[in-house]
């Protein structure tokens, strides 16, 4: 009894220490928004003498918030909903066919899960710039659609839909349901949790993604936030108390994003794991 109270005392102490060194950098990085330059310098760690949003304000005309936003937002959410789109359809086909070649697809598909898409970024430059597409949003999507979330989101979905039971599609197929019916009326309600969870996986991944927009986007009025945020970095020196307040004006709204959804998470990925 001595021992496990010991044990479990040390492993208390351990996660405590894990969540320090977790969380310093987040307390930092608030801490130093609302501090002037010299106070930064003097005191990086401690309290602000006094609460001043100037840093935010500063922030908010540096950047171009609200335009950077508003393009985080086309891009985020078009690619997100063309991903559902295609990812349920190609899930359900990969998981329903038989086929030899369906299979060889799926295996192509789980390439994409180990290789790095940035081993393509030259082929995939010259693919845009043919297709006229650079320097526009919708280039950034359908890099961000096909060339890098579409695997592992047809992953996610493939297990999920092997847990579906199959009598549900045989009695559609009977009452005179065709496949795309059977399959949006039938198959794709029932994907509601998996779903959550690929929309919000991609979401914080389209999100944050800041080599796509860079090597696509060359217009400032055409820039995400995290271009922005990176603009305002000087080549040899940098204002943190103006450069903290653009990290977390960044990041605060899929904070909030993910507070509100995280419990779809956890539903999804123990549902699509049930079977293989």
């Amino acid at each position: 009894m001595k021992n496990k109270l010991i044990g479990k005392t040390f492993y208390r102490l351990g996660l405590m220490v894990i969540c320090v060194f977790v969380f310093l950098p987040i307390y930092y990085l608030i801490i130093t928004t609302f501090k002037s330059p010299s106070e930064a310098a003097a005191s990086p760690l401690g309290l602000p003498k006094s609460l001043t949003f100037g840093n935010y304000a500063k922030a908010l005309d540096a950047m171009n918030y609200l335009q950077a936003f508003k393009n985080n937002v086309i891009i985020t959410g078009v690619a997100v909903i063309l991903l559902v789109f295609f990812a349920t359809m190609a899930a359900y086909v990969i998981a329903r066919s038989k086929k030899k070649i369906i299979k060889m697809m799926y295996s192509i598909f789980l390439v994409g899960l180990i290789i790095p898409f940035q081993i393509a970024i030259v082929p995939l430059y010259q693919i845009i710039s043919g297709l006229h597409l650079m320097n526009t949003h919708l280039g950034v999507i359908l890099v961000s659609v096909f060339c890098i979330n579409l695997p592992l989101s047809i992953f996610l979905l493939r297990g999920f839909i092997n847990t579906v039971p199959i009598e549900l599609e045989e009695a559609a197929f009977m009452d005179g349901c065709g496949t795309f019916r059977t399959f949006w009326l039938i198959i794709f309600p029932l994907l509601k949790p998996i779903i959550s969870t690929v929309v919000i996986l991609n979401t914080l991944a389209i999100w944050n993604d800041f080599l796509t927009p860079l090597l696509f986007l060359q217009s400032p009025e055409k820039a995400v936030l995290l271009q922005e945020v990176y603009k305002n970095v000087g080549p040899f020196s940098t204002d943190w108390t103006s450069f903290f307040p653009m990290l977390v004006m960044s990041t605060l709204p899929l904070v909030v994003f993910y507070i509100l959804m995280q419990k779809r998470v956890i539903d999804g990925v123990v549902a699509g794991s049930v079977k293989g």
